[in-house]
């Protein structure tokens, strides 16, 4: 994972801990599953608006040619 170990990982916990204590730790997990949900709904609207025009400009090149 990225290079890093089970020390390393033991470490970042325990100063998030110290950082923001254990209530706040489910308020931030919170939003960043929102945050990231976000992120993947405009990521997501992006490729349905981009595949959507092509398909529009792939129909009106076929009606430009058959016309």
């Amino acid at each position: 994972m990225f290079g890093i170990g089970t020390q390393e990982i033991i470490l970042i916990v325990l100063v998030v801990l110290l950082f923001f204590g254990g209530k706040k730790i489910p308020e931030l997990m919170k939003g960043l599953g929102k945050g990231v949900r976000s992120f993947k709904d405009g990521m997501n609207n992006i490729e349905k608006d981009v595949n959507g025009s092509e398909e529009v400009s792939v129909n009106t090149e076929k009606r430009n040619n058959n016309g």
